[in-house]
């Protein structure tokens, strides 16, 4: 489909358009535009950050891609980028925390696009960093774990489904360096990415032979929406965030989404059950 926007049961949007924008890649095989050449790829958290630039990613590397998000307008405005570069790909709203609707998102990507071939499992909260433990709202402490924890397990639940009936699939998740160290971002964030690396392993060794590949990224603070509350503290707080690893920057979420474009690609194939640290430096000192 060549044209504009095109709407379906009130919450899709398939668009593939001819306008300027990032660039799809393009060349032979095995160079950027291939890597992913013909597959199906689902992001949730699809909206901004890195999850955006995930599926901008996934889109250069020649993947059609499902964006999910709860933020339609943004969701949408990921799939138009795509679509101006001469991509493919689709928006599909979705609350990662709701069983039905994470089911209903992993069958509609299947019935348009009739696979799922990657996913990378990105939809979350940070919720209240710098409260200390003992003042932590039971509140915020639900929705974190709903958001981050379960409804990683839930894509997951139904993603690996569809990829054991197709006989093969990659999903990485999007945990953190704070699922490996502590720190003062919030309890639930911490206990959340901890949990995020535990479902990683697990499925791994559960899936190794069924030829599904299970592996999650750690980054750093990135600059993000979700993070952007921490920045808003004033220029002292993003120095502290750059002098605290070894690199003395941020990363980014492109530098995100190059690392989940490569676990998905034949590249990784013998990576699986591996948590990829993208911190500058931060947890090696």
């Amino acid at each position: 489909m060549v044209g504009d926007p095109v709407e379906a049961e009130g919450c899709r949007v398939l668009v593939r358009k001819r306008e300027s924008g990032f660039k799809i890649a393009e060349g032979g095989p095995g160079k950027m535009g291939e890597r992913l050449s013909g597959k199906v790829a689902l992001v949730t958290g699809g909206a901004s950050g890195i999850g955006r630039a995930t599926a901008l990613a996934f889109a250069q590397a020649g993947a059609r891609v499902v964006v999910s998000d709860l933020n339609r307008t943004g969701g949408e405005e990921t799939v138009r980028t795509i679509a101006g570069a001469r991509g493919e790909a689709i928006f599909v709203k979705a609350d990662v925390t709701q069983d039905s609707e994470v089911e209903a998102l992993v069958d509609q990507a299947v019935a348009i696009y009739g696979r799922l071939d990657c996913a990378h499992n990105n939809a979350g909260l940070l919720g209240t960093p710098f409260v200390p433990m003992g003042d932590y709202q039971e509140e915020t402490w639900d929705r974190v774990i709903a958001v981050n924890l379960k409804g990683v397990w839930l894509c997951m639940k139904y993603e690996l489904r569809q990829m054991v009936r197709q006989e093969g699939g990659v999903i990485v998740n999007t945990a953190s360096v704070a699922g490996l160290i502590g720190g003062r971002f919030g309890a639930a964030y911490y206990a959340s990415k901890h949990g995020v690396i535990g479902l990683t392993r697990a499925a791994a060794v559960e899936y190794a032979q069924q030829g599904i590949r299970v592996n999650a990224v750690c980054p750093g603070f990135i600059p993000t929406a979700m993070t952007a509350p921490v920045l808003r503290m004033g220029a002292e707080a993003e120095a502290q965030q750059r002098a605290r690893n070894p690199m003395g920057r941020l990363g980014t979420p492109e530098e995100v989404a190059e690392a989940v474009v490569w676990l998905c690609s034949d590249a990784a194939s013998f990576v699986t059950g591996h948590g990829l640290v993208m911190d500058g430096g931060l947890v090696a000192q």
